[in-house]
């Protein structure tokens, strides 16, 4: 019976996807996908996504200040190394990007791809900084000379997403075989953070961004108008189609799912959870949650 409950949920996300992919397949679509300018919906205009950025970046200065993070690359190869274990390398598009699974980086990694795979793809914008670095594809792997070069030289990139629906997806992707929701928050409160995998572990702690002066925080929900943006702004053209990002038609289903499993949890899980990822709704200021507002930050039982 501990399966029934997941299984109805995937099956409305499920249902979800299957309605959106007759939407997207019914309508016709043009053969060049890589050169044939997308029909984006941009309720915002460009200068408002600036805005959002530099009103992201703020907020995560501050953070950055009163909780007195890590701010400099540490002195040792092995130190460094682990510190940067989630940093991603594009070397010909230049970009630096958090690797983390299930805040849109996939479907970002998918553009990158498309994009190499088109030669007839320039940048608009001739790159400031040209230096040969290899074709290493992890910033750890570098020493520490070129690992500093390259956090100056590229464009870095942050994926972000409210830390309780990292941990419904977690759950939902069969990251807790055989365990129900209340079960799989007691295996994560009790293995902490050292334990703590890439899927559930906070932001802060995995892509270090008092360390990483990100250049853009692209947040989950807002995906397909941010990263256009971001890609205009690095000089790529405008006639460049994006990927569907369809992290907008499920968030309010997540929003759902975060009310109804995390009502499964007594006061103290959650209370334990606000602590976990403390750090994160700190830096990020996510939109309203649920748990955040009700528990973490009224003290509501």
């Amino acid at each position: 019976m501990r399966f029934l409950p997941r299984a109805i949920i995937l099956t409305c996300i499920c249902f979800i996807s299957l309605l959106w992919w007759h939407h997207h397949l019914s309508t016709p679509q043009q053969q060049d996908h890589l050169t044939i300018k997308e029909e984006i919906a941009v309720p915002l205009t460009f200068d408002s996504l600036l805005h959002i950025q530099q009103v992201r970046k703020k907020t995560l200065r501050s953070f950055c200040r009163k909780k007195s993070k890590l701010t400099k690359l540490l002195a040792t190869q092995k130190e460094a190394s682990q510190l940067l274990s989630s940093i991603a390398v594009s070397h010909k598009l230049n970009f630096l990007y958090c690797k983390i699974p299930g805040t849109g980086v996939e479907e970002w990694e998918q553009l990158l791809e498309g994009i190499l795979e088109n030669e007839n793809v320039t940048l608009q914008v001739p790159v400031p900084f040209h230096q040969d670095f290899g074709n290493k594809m992890a910033l750890s792997k570098y020493n520490l000379t070129s690992m500093e070069a390259l956090l100056k030289a590229y464009t870095k990139v942050v994926f972000i997403r409210d830390p309780f629906h990292r941990l419904i997806s977690a759950y939902m992707h069969q990251m807790a075989d055989n365990l129900t929701f209340k079960e799989f928050i007691d295996y994560i409160l009790y293995s902490g953070l050292k334990n703590a995998s890439v899927e559930w572990t906070p932001l802060v702690k995995l892509c270090h961004p008092c360390l990483v002066r990100y250049d853009y925080i692209i947040m989950f929900g807002f995906l397909g108008n941010e990263v256009y943006h971001l890609m205009l702004r690095t000089g790529f053209p405008d006639n460049i189609q994006m990927p569907k990002f369809m992290d907008s038609k499920i968030q309010w289903t997540y929003n759902w799912l975060e009310e109804e499993m995390f009502s499964e949890l007594s006061l103290v899980q959650k209370k334990r959870l606000c602590r976990f990822f403390r750090f994160d709704f700190a830096a990020f200021a996510f939109p309203r949650s649920l748990l955040w507002d009700l528990i973490c930050i009224s003290g509501k039982s």
